[in-house]
This record gives C-alpha cells, structure tokens and sequence, in this order.
C-alpha cells in the first residue's frame, strides 16, 4: 500500500507517541530511534501550540532532526475533542462501507451456490 496523503510537514519541539512498548517523547535532540507505532493519538507541539494526529498502526523513525510518521490511516485535528467528533464520522462512514461490503459478498456467495446447484442438476 502506497501512502495517499501527507498530513503535516512542520518543525516541531517534541512529539509524543504510543509505539508498541510504551508511549515515549522525542525531541530534536534526541538520538536517532525508530518504533513500530500502536494506533492511538500522536501530540506534536510547535512552540506552544499543541496539535493531534490520531494514527492507525504504522512507523516512526527519527534520523538526525527529521522524523518520518508512516501510518495506515491517519486524521488530524486541533482540538481533542474535534478529533474525537472526526473520528466517529470516520468510523461510522467505515462501518456503513463494511455493512455494504458484506451485504454484497452474501449476494454474491448465494447467487455462487445457486450456479452450483443449478450446474449440478443439469450435469
């Protein structure tokens, strides 16, 4: 899977994140690290200024004073709580395109049994 979009190309002071032990902090000066990410909520911070990236599974790698996020999905938001509200729209438009991909299989699943039915009587 190839990535669709970039989210944020900014200097940042810290980044904190959730990698599959634990949450840790990275800042510029930081030694070079890479950690496979756990979905959740990643904060960066450019002076005082907070901002929130909710993340699916992915990887960061820090190198020099360049960190690279390459995640699955990936939704920004200024606000918790704005995240939050995107996040819901999010899921529940991923959760009608599920019902509907499984609304579609059955059909497809019962119209293969009846062909298989039907060939079987006639051979």
């Amino acid at each position: 899977m190839e990535p669709e979009k970039m989210i944020a190309d900014v200097h940042t002071d810290k980044i904190i994140a959730e990698g599959v032990n634990g949450h840790f902090c990275l800042k510029t000066k930081h030694v070079d690290f890479v950690s496979a990410l756990e979905a959740g909520i990643l904060l960066y911070t450019v002076g005082e200024e907070e901002h929130y990236i909710a993340v699916d599974e992915g990887i960061l790698v820090k190198c020099g004073e360049q960190v690279l996020v390459s995640v699955l999905n990936a939704i920004e938001g200024t606000a918790l709580q704005e995240l939050q509200q995107r996040i819901l729209k999010e899921f529940k438009k991923t959760e009608a395109m599920h019902r509907a991909s499984k609304i579609a299989m059955k059909s497809i699943e019962t119209d293969l049994l009846l062909r298989l039915l039907e060939f079987e009587k006639n051979h």
